[in-house]
């Protein structure tokens, strides 16, 4: 039997935070399985998640992401305890980098050595939620930091001792170790034609080091869904958010999502379009992300063309699709859940 895609859903910024738990309690009722709270700089996930997870019974709770610059490791593993705590283990936490336009631009912080610091940070959470007194020596961290104070260990018990994380990431170092020390990894534009040329041989080598402890990577795709007989418009919005990644996200020398772009073999349509939106021509940006790999990267279209196109998520190895609305009516969030979770029964049967 083919494994099943569980089936997730992202929420991004919310006007009316108890009308969306309301809304993810009806959705548990259609076989929602995750849900995801982004985090970039808006109000923080945490908070937002502590309500949510009064407000539901059965999904699982995920950061999507938490930036690891911008929070000391010990103080992540204490949310993350304290999450899974209010959930009742339904907490998975995510972590990655951001990039700098947040952590430098907004927090303030140096963008540095991004790989170390999740790392560490894996580390250093997991010995907390061990309750272990804590003793870190890394090249980030040194914890205790000053010679002559007592290792501590968290005071209360965890739920779980070992709260599952994902690293989100798309460069060839995240995912070797991603695959490597993480329970999932999370990346971003996933195509599953071409994914395996890009990462195949990365998470292969992380996988060759992963420790037996670990249960099997999950790979998490987070996918702009819409469904329904007219999804144009919905095309067309998810046209423009790659347009916005590739061309506006970062600057000429360092943008990861044109970087992927290319990889993937857009190399001519990447250059195009970050010259185009960063010269503040948008439209001419936006026209330039070709129909194809809009195509393969969403679940957009009609019940049977969405219901072909997750069978290719599920063969490339998708464990949790996280679903990012281009409709966000209710009605159509529900369809898009209903329909994506009776087709990932059906694909799996």
């Amino acid at each position: 039997m083919a494994r099943r895609v569980r089936i997730g859903l992202l929420i991004g910024v919310v006007s009316d935070l108890g009308e969306t738990g309301d809304q993810l309690a009806m959705l548990e009722d259609e076989g929602l399985e995750s849900v995801t709270v982004s985090e970039a700089y808006t109000f923080d996930a945490v908070s937002q998640l502590g309500f949510l997870a009064a407000k539901t019974h059965t999904v699982e709770l995920a950061t999507g992401i938490l930036p690891v610059h911008s929070r000391t490791p010990t103080l992540l593993a204490m949310t993350a305890a304290g999450l899974d705590f209010a959930s009742q283990g339904r907490f998975r936490l995510g972590l990655g980098a951001s990039g700098p336009k947040v952590v430098d631009g907004f927090h303030g912080v140096a963008y540095d050595a991004p790989l170390g610091r999740i790392s560490e940070t894996i580390d250093v959470c997991r010995k907390v939620w061990r309750r272990e007194k804590l003793v870190h020596n890394g090249p980030h961290w040194n914890i205790p930091r000053t010679e002559g104070y007592p290792p501590l260990k968290l005071i209360q018990k965890p739920t779980r001792p070992t709260i599952p994380i994902s690293v989100a990431g798309t460069g060839p170092k995240t995912v070797r170790m991603a695959a490597s020390k993480a329970d999932a990894w999370e990346p971003i534009f996933f195509h599953p034609g071409r994914a395996t040329d890009v990462w195949g041989s990365d998470l292969t080598a992380g996988r060759a080091d992963r420790a037996t402890e670990l249960p099997p990577l999950e790979i998490v795709a987070r996918v702009p869904v819409a469904v329904g007989a007219d999804t144009t418009a919905e095309f067309e919005k998810a046209r423009a958010q790659l347009a916005l990644y590739i061309g506006g996200m970062g600057s000429k020398k360092q943008n990861f999502y044109n970087n992927l772009a290319r990889r993937y073999g857009y190399g001519p349509e990447a250059e195009r379009i970050q010259d185009a939106y960063l010269a503040g021509r948008v439209s001419e940006a936006v026209a330039a992300v070709p129909d194809e790999f809009v195509r393969e990267t969403t679940l957009i279209g009609t019940q049977d063309e969405v219901t072909e196109q997750l069978g290719a998520f599920q063969r490339a190895g998708i464990g949790l699709l996280t679903i990012q609305p281009m409709n966000e009516a209710p009605a159509r969030i529900a369809e898009a859940v209903r329909t994506l979770r009776k087709a990932s029964d059906t694909l799996a049967s």
